[in-house]
């Protein structure tokens, strides 16, 4: 009897770290295979003669896939296991990692698609392994989601120049690296399901109970909306970002490093605010702070352009990470089981991301107009006088079935 208890009490701390490496290694996949492009964009331009608006295209075309697949994800994801449905993200996001960088200009963006495809099952999927696994400490983890995301994200920015440099395939090693933490994804998952196959046969039961109609849900428009305005803020940055900071007489890999500045201050604010957040009645008080601090950095970059560059990538890094991780959040906390979080997940990042995924192209578009990139930065202006009526009413102590 004691030999069982141990061996069970074994069992299930093998399975607890398995269960948080599936998170940590999940979400390192989620944004830096899209991040990694924007210090390289300039090679890859050259290298395959893209013009302005295929150069932003390279963003665009995953954010698109998000909007178009995340509802049909959650809608099919009754018929898997979680653990296995994320198994399948990365196996179709390393398929398009490797399409991405055999050098043509057809599988640069047939390999983006795919990319965006498995993105869009893991971002969909991982906020219902969370409420699943950590019905207990959804705070911590969704925390601990955020972080691996962002400090993955913050090293595609900073190192993806170098990585070209020292792996000696320029920009096909810049986007090709990151098979490798696909790679141990995967490794981690395979092992999740064999070492708990029974547990898992039990989740897939337990998340399909769920017939409740999202669309309905004046609450899950507000999240779904503030989602894709939050979104839309952070891409704009990170696909123009470099280009602007030239364009302001920034040399050389700067610019670069100004996003691994934005990604490292995000991560301590990621971890912190959905810990802080799930503790609070309403967080309608980080709504405000949030867009104060966007709308700043929109007028200092219109009117300062470089100037205190390194200041704006903090406060930029800031409210990017605690409006992205509360929106992750709302997942869990607006919802009443994982089987809804896995719904309003997929309604509010196909909305979401269907909104973001104009933002690049409008945001490039304006600055051929205005070569001063300050309509640029009105409309971004613009876009956070918005989230902040969505976000209001998204923070409101409210749930989705409610």
């Amino acid at each position: 009897m004691i030999i069982n208890d141990e061996s069970r009490k074994k069992s299930s701390y093998i399975l607890l770290i398995l269960n948080i490496l599936v998170v940590v290694l999940v979400s390192s996949n989620l944004r830096s295979p899209i991040i990694s492009v924007a210090p390289v964009l300039g090679d890859v331009s050259d290298a395959l003669q893209l013009d302005n608006f295929q150069v932003s295209m390279l963003t665009s075309i995953p954010l698109f896939m998000f909007a178009t697949c995340s509802v049909l994800v959650s809608r099919f994801s009754h018929r898997f296991t979680i653990s296995r449905f994320l198994m399948y993200s990365l196996i179709i996001l390393s398929f398009g990692l490797l399409l991405r960088i055999t050098g043509s200009l057809w599988t640069l963006f047939a390999g983006s698609l795919f990319i965006g495809l498995g993105i869009c099952i893991g971002n969909v999927v991982t906020p219902g392994y969370v409420k699943s696994n950590f019905p207990k400490q959804i705070g911590l983890m969704t925390g601990i989601f955020a972080v691996s995301m962002n400090l993955t994200a913050a090293l595609a920015s900073g190192f993806s120049v170098r990585i070209g440099e020292w792996t000696g395939f320029g920009w096909r090693g810049s986007l090709g690296i990151w098979l490798v933490i696909a790679g141990l994804g995967l490794l981690v998952l395979v092992l999740e399901i064999i070492f708990n196959k029974k547990s898992t046969d039990e989740k897939k039961t337990a998340i399909s109970v769920s017939d409740f109609n999202m669309f309905k849900s004046a609450q899950a428009w507000n999240i779904s909306v503030f989602m894709g305005l939050q979104s839309l803020f952070y891409y704009c940055l990170v696909t123009w970002l470099p280009s602007l900071l030239t364009d302001f007489n920034m040399k050389g890999d700067s610019p670069g490093w100004v996003l691994f500045f934005i990604q490292i201050t995000m991560i301590p604010i990621a971890f912190c605010c959905p810990i802080i957040a799930s503790k609070m009645k309403d967080q309608r008080i980080m709504i405000v702070f949030i867009c104060t601090l966007m709308f700043t950095s929109t007028i200092m970059f219109a009117f300062l352009g470089a100037q205190w560059v390194y200041l704006n990538a903090v406060i930029i890094g800031v409210s990017n990470g605690l409006s992205f991780s509360l929106s992750i959040l709302f997942f869990s906390t607006r919802t009443k089981n994982s089987a809804n979080a896995i719904k309003i997940s997929g309604m509010a990042q196909s909305v979401g991301y269907f909104i973001a995924a104009f933002g690049p192209p409008v945001f490039g578009k304006l600055h051929d107009w205005d070569a001063s990139w300050k309509s640029s930065f009105y409309f971004l202006s613009i876009a956070v006088i918005l989230m902040f009526y969505f976000g209001m009413k998204a923070a409101r102590n409210k749930t989705v079935e409610d």
